[in-house]
């Protein structure tokens, strides 16, 4: 070595040393005048050029719309929102139980406690579930990647519930590892063949979800890369089209129709639709009604997907709370609660939401997002910080390989038996043996509009009904 070089490595050995020591010692310091300036610039600076404006105007317009704002200003097209709604929508939190202490008591806590579920009672084949929690369409392709799907079709197996396709393509491996398994027939041109539709059991024709309205989508080819693309039959360059219409100048005899031909390919397996909740629910129930579908699936306005336009998704539909109240009641009113089963979907996350609806008369529920975060449980750690944490399970996601199935389908299945165990708890506290004993006389509330619209008693009303009688 030279001693030039000798030289220069002492020398940038000494610089490092004092620097070291600069920051060791000198940390405080440094801090103090950084702080210091940064006090002086916005207790100084006038408002209209300091950095606090940013305080009144993202409160005035909301961060996310600031941002989402910014964002269509780059783009120039329309947005596509990952996971629905953020706005506030009425919910089920003023929703609770009225507890079994002195008559009836509550069950013990071995006591066995059924939560099987029917679909489709008056089907050839009804499909029957070990839990009313069922995992909802989520499409591999066109949202989660292929390891995702396997891992929650093995979950649902395990538990003894049914997986939802979704309106992307469909995995072979999938169709033969799956339990129960639920074809979504999609405004799409694949999966339509009929050795799926003959493996299906149960068909949901899809005519619209919550976070959507009935819009379809076009999915260009750099979006929707890899094997999805086979397995949907698409060409190199081809984009991915959801279509608005099975048909073109579509009627309800065109659904009916297609409800026959589903039910007599399949051999007499549940045939129902899927729908967003909107205001004139009950005219749709009518209509799907005269379809004679076994099964209507309610999505309500809290309900997300991979990517909707925020329009669609916050200033259309009604809340999921508004549309199982309603639609239970219609069916009831049509003498056809029990015969064609509701199912509930739409901005549920924990037991007690899942219990609340199943009360207010819905037979099942969809679960989406719930899952979508349970499946991939700690690897989501493999994401952050500087990236969301569903790159670990879009199927374009940026981490997506690094996914474990194995993992993914532990978490599912625990996540998917605690929820059921939990809900079995809270029918123990009430002195249910059954989810059949359960109805909306099990509930109280202490809001008073949502008391009045469910039709429940308010919980501080009853204290002074019951100060009146006495």
């Amino acid at each position: 070595m030279s001693n030039a070089l000798i030289y220069l490595t002492f020398g940038m050995t000494v610089i490092l040393f004092v620097v070291v020591l600069l920051l060791f010692f000198g940390w405080r310091w440094m801090m103090k005048r950084m702080v210091k300036q940064i006090g002086k610039i916005i207790m100084t600076d006038k408002y209209q050029e300091n950095i606090i404006e940013m305080i009144p105007g993202f409160r005035h317009m909301g961060i996310q719309n600031v941002l989402e704002n910014s964002l269509r200003a780059e783009i120039g097209d329309v947005l596509h929102r990952p996971l629905g709604s953020s706005k506030k929508w009425p919910h089920f939190d003023p929703l609770t139980f009225i507890p079994a202490q002195t008559s009836p008591f509550p069950l013990d806590g071995e006591e066995e406690v059924d939560v099987n579920v029917t679909i489709g009672p008056h089907a050839k084949k009804p499909m029957k579930i070990k839990t009313p929690l069922m995992i909802s369409g989520m499409a591999y392709g066109i949202a989660l990647s292929k390891e995702v799907r396997l891992a929650l079709t093995e979950a649902a197996k395990n538990v003894g519930t049914a997986i939802n396709s979704g309106e992307g393509g469909i995995l072979p491996e999938e169709l033969k590892q799956a339990g129960k398994y639920i074809l979504q027939f999609s405004k799409t041109p694949w999966a339509k063949e009929e050795e799926k539709i003959k493996r299906a059991d149960m068909i949901e024709i899809k005519l619209g979800q919550g976070a959507l309205a009935g819009m379809g989508g076009r999915i260009p080819p750099e979006d929707l890369k890899g094997p999805a693309r086979e397995v949907m039959g698409l060409k190199e360059n081809e984009d991915a089209v959801i279509f608005e219409q099975f048909f073109e100048n579509q009627t309800l005899s065109d659904i009916k129709g297609l409800v026959e031909e589903l039910r007599k390919v399949s051999d007499g397996v549940p045939i129902g639709v899927k729908i967003g909740a909107g205001g004139k629910i009950e005219e749709d129930i009518d209509h799907l009604l005269e379809t004679g579908v076994d099964f209507i699936a309610v999505d309500g306005g809290q309900a997300a997907t991979h990517g909707a336009p925020p329009i669609l998704s916050d200033d259309f539909g009604i809340p999921t709370l508004h549309a199982v109240v309603r639609a239970a009641k219609h069916l009831e009113k049509r003498k056809m609660k029990g015969q064609v089963s509701l199912i509930v979907s739409g901005g549920l996350f924990t037991p007690g939401h899942f219990l609340k609806v199943l009360a207010l008369g819905a037979d099942a529920v969809y679960l989406g997002s719930a899952m979508l975060f349970t499946v991939s449980h700690n690897q989501t750690l493999q994401a952050l910080p500087f990236e969301p944490p569903t790159q670990v399970v879009w199927n374009e996601g940026k981490y997506k390989d690094k996914f474990k199935v194995e993992e993914g389908v532990k978490a599912a299945e625990k996540f998917l038996t605690s929820s059921t165990e939990e809900i079995k708890v809270g029918l123990r506290a009430m002195g249910k043996r059954s989810l059949n004993d359960l109805s909306k006389k099990d509930l109280v509330s202490y809001d008073y509009l949502t008391a009045q619209m469910i039709g429940i008693p308010f919980s501080f009303e009853a204290w002074e009904d019951k100060q009146k009688e006495t």
